[in-house]
């Protein structure tokens, strides 16, 4: 995750930075800011730091701008305690806001919630390939009239078959993807839960979806 810190402050400029690299972000600070629109934009950062009392323009005033174009998570930074300052930055835009002086513990588990939010609404609810759809939401898969619930692992990996549809997925990134972090797994376990896949898609008429490409992976 890759966080941009808008601050003119160098000091908390840089006590940001440390802290946030030491919870293992990459992040990205601007130093200058005449168009810093343009350069969140550009950067495409996963969430953005924005103090509200800039040198150019306000972040109130950046936030409005950025919510044109884009969902970027905005936590506002700022040293106003101000309720309504709170409330225009809500109404511009804004996802969090934060005061000055801040605790590092509060702040991190602030941007951990906001970027948890974030990736929640980027999940796409429903997929369709050749007919299929995938309901990743209620974790069950639908072709014409029919339709067939699946287990953890079923809908684990035909979403992330329909994530690269055309291509094909190598066995080890399946089994990485299914069970990451776990010292070992049976590598017959994927074939097992391909092959149940493969039955339920048959239950609602969808034969030959998932291709095995011997020595190489599987493909939608």
């Amino acid at each position: 995750m890759n966080i941009l810190i808008i601050e003119d402050d160098a000091a908390i400029r840089q006590e940001l930075k440390l802290l946030l690299e030491n919870a293992l972000y990459q992040v990205t600070v601007l130093t200058e800011f005449h168009h810093v629109v343009e350069d969140i934009l550009q950067m495409e950062p996963d969430l953005i730091l924005l103090d509200v009392n800039l040198p150019q323009q306000s972040g109130f005033e950046i936030c409005k701008s950025v919510r044109k174009t884009s969902d970027v998570p905005i936590i506002f930074l700022t040293s106003r305690t101000d309720s309504m300052d709170e409330l225009s930055g809500m109404l511009q835009g804004g996802d969090d806001y934060i005061t000055k002086p801040f605790q590092p513990p509060l702040l991190l588990a602030h941007i951990a919630a906001v970027l948890k939010r974030a990736k929640k609404a980027d999940v796409t609810e429903k997929m369709t390939c050749k007919g299929v759809e995938l309901d990743v939401v209620r974790g069950c898969v639908k072709c014409q009239e029919q339709q067939v619930d699946l287990s953890k692992n079923e809908l684990k990996i035909l979403h992330y078959l329909f994530l690269h549809q055309g291509e094909i997925v190598p066995r080890i990134e399946l089994v990485e993807y299914l069970w990451d972090q776990q010292v070992f797994i049976d590598d017959n376990a994927l074939s097992v839960n391909i092959t149940r896949l493969r039955a339920k898609l048959a239950e609602i008429g969808v034969c030959d979806f998932i291709e095995t490409k011997r020595g190489m992976g599987y493909r939608i």
